[in-house]
């Protein structure tokens, strides 16, 4: 861990930086206040000390180490926005990079401490020399008021090498993939042996968050209810007689995103025409057309990253033809007999299995399977696969597919829990090039998604402040446009 320490202490310059002069050296090393910051302890710090507390009790005289993950290049010498990992912040609530949290064994349970970074300041030139100096990004906590802040004790990064060698063989399991130093650090354990116990971290890590606490779902409401609002801004300027750019309706929401939230929660899909066949259609570079469907799958990230998912497709006119109105309905059928079927108890599965014949019956009804819904829908057969291609929805959280280290009987194979929120997102897509279709289908895609919490009878669903129904979607369509475009306040 030598190379750790060494990030801490170097300060971070690039090639085209000057070789100041000793004169200017000198000038700038004097004249400065260092103002203290006005910290205050994290309201939602008890959280994440709950957390830790779970975390501690399932790995009883266990060293648990969780990496925050380091900054990523994006090009030459600028980097990507900083998220910390999803598992470590929701351990600490801290948001820098390269910072590790550690969770070492005492007789009660285990000590937690920060290892992160010191602060570039005003007793340093990295303070006006480094690119990660105070002068370039500004005033940064001290140990001190990181560990108030996250009511979490703190240590320098540089001295994390220490702590890693003495760490016992056998009895140390890290989260991986975040940070190639700790990675390698712990593998020179027992690699062999080391590998299956990281697992175990990181899927017991993924089951605690399957259910939600009360912050947590307002968090998620928060994040949901920006997404409602980011939707009808791009309904307020969608125009219903000429064509716009995918990427102008993709920055709409954008703005909404970064006003209200943190961020998108993921890459948006605004799919016009025959790109709402296309699953992961990201590039946005179509145009909109009157007559058309407009697919948008969006979700605003909150402040403290938890993001919501919504899907919804309308006609770029404001009223559906008679045929795009047969496959929204046959989708809206399918989402609503899902969330009809969600309830403490249910399998996952048995959620996917309702949704997904409610789509086989409609193409039935369409006349494309070539089999019986029995037939089309049995475990050695499910052709009508073709044209709905997804499950019928995921976890949701502090991720977008929220859990997804669980393990398999206690997610998908699983029953569903009250505190559970997960998406319920059926779709119907007819590529432009599917020759068992008819021409007036092909490229024709419809998906409707929604975030839904498991009650204890139930499900409530906390994106219905948009609207599901054709009808409904149709009146919402002529409201927005009515009232339209705003600046988020």
């Amino acid at each position: 861990m030598a190379e750790q320490g060494a990030k801490q202490a170097a300060a971070k310059t690039e090639s085209h930086d000057p070789d100041f002069p000793e004169a200017f050296l000198q000038f700038m090393r004097g004249g400065w206040r260092d103002d203290p910051l006005d910290v205050a302890a994290l309201p939602e710090a008890p959280n994440y000390e709950k957390r830790r507390a779970q975390l501690s009790e399932a790995f009883p005289g266990e060293t648990l180490i969780i990496p925050s993950g380091n900054e990523k290049v994006r090009a030459n010498d600028t980097e990507y926005p900083f998220r910390p990992g999803s598992d470590f912040f929701y351990l600490t609530g801290d948001r820098d990079p390269d910072s590790v949290l550690v969770l070492r064994p005492t007789g009660a349970g285990h000590d937690a401490i920060l290892y992160t970074r010191q602060r570039n300041s005003k007793e340093t030139d990295a303070f006006f020399r480094s690119r990660n100096g105070e002068l370039w990004i500004g005033r940064t906590h001290t140990l001190a008021e990181k560990s108030t802040e996250l009511g979490l004790q703190t240590a320098a990064l540089g001295s994390l090498g220490e702590v890693l060698a003495d760490s016992a063989p056998g009895r140390t399991r890290v989260l991986r993939g975040f940070d190639a130093n700790v990675d390698r650090a712990i593998l020179a354990f027992e690699p062999d042996k080391q590998k299956p116990r990281d697992r175990e971290l990181a899927w017991v890590l993924s089951e605690l968050k399957l259910v939600k606490d009360e912050w947590e779902i307002a968090q998620l409401q928060a994040a949901i209810d920006a997404t409602v609002r980011g939707f009808e801004d791009v309904a307020r300027v969608l125009p219903a007689d000429r064509g716009v750019k995918e990427r102008l309706l993709e920055g709409v929401f954008g703005l909404r995103a970064r006003h209200d939230g943190n961020d998108v929660g993921y890459g948006s899909i605004v799919g016009a025409g025959a790109h709402a066949t296309i699953l992961h259609w990201v590039r946005n570079t179509g145009v909109t057309k009157p007559g058309e469907l407009l697919l948008m799958d969006m979700g605003v990230e909150g402040n403290n990253f938890y993001t919501a998912d919504v899907t919804r497709t309308v006609p770029v006119s404001g009223t559906f033809t008679p045929l795009q109105r047969q496959v929204y309905d046959i989708v809206h059928a399918s989402q609503q007999a899902g969330m009809d079927a969600i309830k403490p108890g249910v399998k996952f599965r048995d959620v996917h299995k309702t949704c997904m014949r409610v789509l086989a019956e409609g193409l039935h009804d369409l006349g494309l399977l070539p089999v019986s819904v029995d037939e089309a829908m049995s475990e050695d057969s499910t052709i009508y696969r073709r044209w709905t291609l997804h499950g019928f929805g995921h976890m949701l959280g502090i991720d977008v597919h929220d859990c997804s280290n669980a393990r398999n009987q206690n997610y998908r194979d699983g029953a569903l829990a009250e505190g559970y929120v997960l998406t319920v997102e059926p779709g119907l897509y007819f590529q432009p090039e599917d020759d068992l279709v008819p021409a007036e289908l092909r490229g024709v895609g419809v998906r409707i998604e929604d975030d839904v919490l498991v009650t204890a009878d139930g499900c409530r669903n906390l994106s219905a402040g948009l609207p599901r129904s054709s009808a409904e979607v149709e009146a919402w369509m002529a409201s927005q446009r009515e009232a339209g475009p705003r600046l988020p306040e």
